[in-house]
């Protein structure tokens, strides 16, 4: 439901607890059908296909895939920060400067990942020690993906620019028609047309164009501070420099993530298929985690954005501890259920014991630890909600991904092993988690007290 001037600021003004989790839902639940657009790829293909199409869906080309869109979207939040401060200032000019100037942002950005990704698809998974026998098929699963990257833009930087300013409810109900359409089309072309890893690859595209394009009807058509206009996406200078200032950092922030995972992906592919298999069906359990948290974080960004420009600094501040609260709480409780459910959600992707038996043993490494990492997604996404994402990044850059590197290229060796590699995740969560409690407490007090 869109919010008209007139109306009252639920974000600003409402009880925070109730509208933190009126807002937090609908984004949650849109992100778990995000998530199952390539879950559902996973699951038809490791079950109709094999283990090996399993591996080429996921493995190195998801990694490669998360690179790409997580530097986009780091980038986009920029313009998701701006328009929820200038949103929750009432500024109607510098909403509307910030709106067209990341569209014309997403429709540049697409033109030049497209490009390159097709191109430079073999020696990515190359480099990445994909084992030959996937090579093909991850190739191809990546070019057509790279040829639908403008959709996956528009619809990520229109649906964060819907929850800037307070509607998380759309972009929900646009995600629910795409997977339904996604997965319906995955068995089409997986099952009856017998098109493999192309045909997933195939519904994933056709099913993002649609969410793309609702979006974006969403925007054109509204009535409220925001109103996006074709003739208008053009780029404005204020605008594209703010958008940097706070998008870049997290977009490099996000690069450095994916950029460690990849180097975890090939210490992993070295192990062979069995384990890429199961450490591709790990990633889409522990990706019901990620969602969950990144939907908190998502919301504490806004709710801080949007009373850091209404001058609203106490009610900022409670904002950060209910939603950590939550987070913590949701974490504990998802951490319980992979624990006592791992071997049934392993069973979803694949019937493979070997590949179980690994995934189980990757979940128990992992999952205690998912509470650690709830401290750094909420107080990054308050800090980045009143515009400090310098310090934040350079903090996540060495605390998370340059330790993970070090610990790959120096403690694996003395001792090899899977779990060796494994668990960098929580020793690396936990000394990243310490410094950001630290800086945040310090932050706010210097500047809000």
């Amino acid at each position: 439901m869109e919010q008209s001037n007139t109306s009252t600021n639920q974000i600003t003004e409402g009880v925070i607890w109730k509208q933190l989790l009126l807002f937090f839902f609908p984004i949650v639940l849109g992100t778990f059908f995000q998530q199952l657009y390539n879950t559902a790829d996973t699951i038809v293909v490791g079950r109709f296909v094999g283990k090996e199409a399993l591996a080429s869906v996921g493995g190195s080309s998801a990694q490669i895939v998360n690179l790409v869109v997580g530097f986009f979207v780091g980038l986009a939040s920029g313009a998701t920060v701006i328009i929820s401060q200038f949103y929750g200032a009432k500024d109607k000019k510098q909403v509307d400067r910030a709106l067209h100037t990341a569209y014309a942002f997403s429709v540049v950005g697409s033109i030049i990942i497209t490009i390159v990704g097709i191109a430079a698809a073999p020696w990515l998974l190359r480099i990445m020690n994909t084992p030959e026998e996937l090579i093909a098929d991850s190739t191809m699963y990546l070019r057509i993906y790279f040829s639908g990257i403008l959709f996956v833009f528009i619809y990520n930087i229109g649906s964060s620019i819907l929850r800037a300013v307070g509607d998380s409810k759309r972009p929900l109900y646009y995600l629910i028609v795409c997977c339904i359409l996604n997965i319906v089309l995955d068995i089409v072309l997986v099952l009856i047309f017998h098109m493999g890893v192309s045909g997933v690859a195939i519904a994933t595209l056709f099913s993002q164009a649609v969410s793309a394009v609702l979006v974006t009807r969403a925007l054109m058509t509204s009535k409220d501070l925001y109103q996006l206009k074709i003739r208008d996406i053009r780029f404005y200078k204020a605008a594209l420099l703010s958008l940097l200032w706070i998008g870049l950092p997290t977009g490099i922030q996000s690069i450095m993530y994916s950029g460690s995972n990849m180097l975890i992906q090939a210490s992993l592919n070295t192990f062979g298929t069995d384990t890429m298999a199961a450490w591709t069906a790990f990633g889409k359990i522990d990706s019901f985690f990620w969602m969950v948290n990144s939907a908190f974080g998502i919301a504490v960004a806004t709710f801080v954005g949007q009373n850091f420009g209404a001058g609203k600094y106490d009610r900022m501040k409670k904002c950060v501890h209910v939603g950590l609260a939550m987070a913590l709480a949701t974490a504990i409780f998802l951490s319980i259920l992979f624990f006592l459910g791992g071997r049934m959600l392993f069973s979803l992707f694949t019937a493979d014991p070997s590949v179980i038996s690994i995934g189980m043993g990757m979940l128990h490494v992992i999952a205690p630890a998912y509470f650690l990492f709830v401290f750094i997604e909420i107080l990054t996404s308050a800090l980045r909600g009143i515009g400090d994402v310098m310090i934040p990044m350079i903090m996540t850059c060495c605390g998370v991904c340059l330790l993970r590197v070090l610990w790959i290229a120096f403690i694996v060796p003395l001792k090899p092993g899977l779990n060796t590699i494994i668990i960098s995740y929580p020793i690396t969560w936990f000394i990243t988690a310490i410094l950001f409690i630290v800086y945040y407490t310090i932050r706010t007090k210097k500047r809000f007290s």
